[in-house]
């Protein structure tokens, strides 16, 4: 059985058990805040366990490394959406130690993509349309320059409201410590 079936096997039982009734909420975040983290596997179920969050509680947005790269991209779009139609009213960027975006090497994963089948035409391609693939693959040097950058990109939109609190921590993946490295009640 592949990934997909043994997945579809157990929603058919949680379904039917109504296992999915523990889970029941509203789509307005209870504590009116949006969450910008990464997508770092040891995450999951870490983060709303170490920052006391329940289902229902915070809009939850996931990306590599908690970045945000382009001010009118997808996720500074859904922080908008969250903040102008889902109730959230503050912002936290959570960014994690031994972030893999902080090791990350463009020409290494350029030569990953070559490794698993794109062609160099389509990269070339790409950079003579003026897409910088070195650039736009780029981490960041350390943890909390990257949680400073996003929330820096956050606090000065043009779009955001007025007296919005954005906020920046560092959680670590093996403890759940977080540390607050941008207090945004301060601003």
């Amino acid at each position: 059985m592949n990934q997909i079936q043994t997945i579809l096997e157990h929603n058919k039982e949680f379904v039917a058990n109504k296992e999915y009734e523990a889970y029941r909420t509203g789509k307005f975040p209870n504590k009116r805040m949006v969450i910008i983290t990464c997508m770092d596997t040891r995450l999951v179920e870490l983060l709303p366990r170490a920052m006391n969050l329940r289902n229902g509680d915070v809009k939850v947005i996931k990306n590599a490394g908690a970045i945000i790269s382009q001010p009118f991209g997808s996720v500074m779009r859904s922080v908008l959406v969250a903040l102008y139609e889902l109730g959230a009213d503050e912002v936290v960027v959570v960014g994690h130690h031994e972030c893999g975006m902080a090791a990350l090497n463009s020409d290494d994963m350029i030569q990953h993509m070559l490794e698993r089948g794109i062609d160099q035409k389509v990269l070339d391609t790409l950079e003579h349309s003026g897409i910088k693939l070195k650039k736009w693959l780029r981490g960041f040097d350390n943890v909390e320059d990257g949680v400073k950058s996003t929330v820096e990109i956050i606090k000065n939109h043009p779009l955001l409201p007025p007296r919005v609190p954005v906020h920046g921590m560092i959680i670590h993946p093996e403890t759940g410590a977080l540390d607050l490295v941008v207090d945004g009640y301060e601003n």
